[in-house]
């Protein structure tokens, strides 16, 4: 007989800690995991994959606008909010079925409620009322409780304004809508309302959208968007939010004041941690909250490990399940491994989408031994040329002068995100511009253009397009 009720708990049912727990399972250790919500944590249940389902249905709109350019017409073509949004759910809790079905074929028990640290090998597990249900022990720990939307809370009125969770299921969909933030969120959010007919406006407080972004791909991108209807105001953000009897005013600090009917601050994310009893298991946090980890994913506690959001390192879906399973080979197959962060890709839903790997510019210049050599085009793709759209796609390749290889990637356009997976490869084996010179082309797509760039751009000159 062991000491403790488990090997391992999770607490978090997100993809991170349900890789986690299944790979441990599946290894003869007994393991159970808390989820305080739904199974499937933020990717499945509140961020991308209906965020994804929400994009691909604003799509439509943009799609019907460059049939008519191909000849087609449609009549009396609309889009019913609630019809979306009870096809949305039914698919969410059919995902989130599999994955607790998944637990379940490996053997893991999962335990409904929020579980909370009160030692480092006990948690107790809480009624939704808070109230204490019951005390379970692990020789091991795993959190992966993920992020949570942050707010300004001493903003005037932000109680009239919600969160890209509550866009999620909105009861009507508003006919104007004020989105706070530059991020991806924010930008992927705008494109989606706009996409369904809202009236959208963007305002960031920031010189330019995504910041940390190449600067090209930044610029494009804003210009992009505005072509698609959206109103974008930088270097702006709220002074107050005044709700009246037609809807929400918002008072902004250039002077500039917008009624809209929703307002929503896709303004960042922190790591959920809130009450978790972190201190009392030894657990240390950062200056913004998030957990401290070393290499391996190990907190300063001997026996809890974090991975995903809750860390903050590098806040993608795929990349916490990579944590997960490093985390699996290094404690429980005696093979001590941590995930690479470097060249992974990633993409943002915005409309037109963008794909980028590697290093930006900027970056490139900063950590490159020598020079850097840039490729860049902009141009209309066949498409949109077809229908007299005045659309252009942006890539652009950045390359180590010296050794030649191809250290970034960006894309902005349509299938960009489907792009960047395979320049990924291309990336992280880290191949030569040569060796993507040699390699021939498909005619005629938007990613032969990826292979047939020549011409250098020189510095503080901008490509033709």
């Amino acid at each position: 007989m062991t000491a403790y009720d488990y090997d391992l708990f999770v607490i978090g049912a997100g993809s991170g800690g349900v890789r986690a727990a299944r790979l441990t399972a599946l290894g003869g250790k007994r393991v159970a995991i808390a989820e305080e919500f739904r199974v499937g944590g933020t990717c499945v249940i509140r961020g991308c994959v209906p965020k994804k389902f929400m994009v691909m249905a604003s799509e439509v709109s943009h799609a019907l606008e460059i049939a008519e350019g191909y000849g087609w017409s449609f009549d009396n073509a609309k889009f019913d909010w609630p019809t979306f949004l009870q096809a949305k759910d039914v698919e969410i809790a059919r995902l989130s079925g599999i994955y607790a079905a998944n637990l379940g074929k490996a053997g893991v028990d999962l335990v409904h409620g929020r579980a909370v640290l009160t030692d480092a090998h006990t948690v107790q597990i809480l009624n939704n009322d808070g109230s204490p249900n019951r005390s379970i022990t692990a020789e091991r720990i795993l959190v992966a409780t993920g992020g949570r939307p942050w707010m300004p809370e001493g903003l005037e009125g932000i109680e009239h304004a919600t969160t890209s969770e509550e866009a999620f299921h909105l009861p009507t969909l508003p006919k104007r809508i004020l989105i706070a933030g530059g991020g991806y969120i924010a930008v992927e959010f705008a494109g989606i309302f706009a996409g369904l007919g809202v009236e959208t406006t963007l305002i960031y407080r920031g010189p330019n959208i995504l910041r940390g972004f190449d600067d090209d791909v930044r610029a494009h991108l804003a210009g992009e968007i505005e072509k698609r209807g959206i109103k974008v105001i930088l270097g702006c953000q709220h002074k107050s939010l005044e709700k009246t009897d037609t809807g929400i005013v918002n008072h902004l600090e250039n002077g500039m004041t917008i009624e809209t009917d929703v307002v929503m601050f896709a303004t960042g994310r922190v790591p959920h941690v809130k009450d978790l009893g972190l201190d009392k298991a030894g657990v240390k946090i950062d200056d913004n909250g998030a957990i401290c980890v070393d290499e391996f994913s190990k907190t300063t506690a001997d026996n809890i490990w974090a991975i995903g959001d809750v860390t903050d390192r590098m806040n993608l879906t795929p990349v916490a399940i990579r944590e997960a399973v490093s985390f699996h080979e290094t404690v429980y197959k005696d093979n001590p491994q941590h995930f690479d962060y470097e060249a992974v890709a990633t993409a943002v839903f915005s409309q037109p989408p963008v794909g980028v790997v590697g290093l930006s510019e900027s970056e490139a210049r900063h950590s490159c031994p020598g020079e850097v050599d840039v490729y860049l085009t902009r141009f209309r793709p066949m498409k949109y040329a077809f229908t007299g759209s005045d659309e252009r796609v942006l890539m652009k390749l950045v390359v180590d002068a010296q050794s030649q290889k191809v250290v970034g990637v960006h894309i902005v356009g349509p299938e960009a995100p489907e792009m960047i997976q395979l320049a990924a490869i291309a990336v992280k084996a880290g191949l030569t511009k040569a060796q993507w010179d040699a390699t021939c082309a498909v005619h005629p797509t938007m990613a032969e253009e990826l292979v047939t760039l020549k011409e250098k751009q020189q510095p503080g000159n901008m490509s033709a397009g």
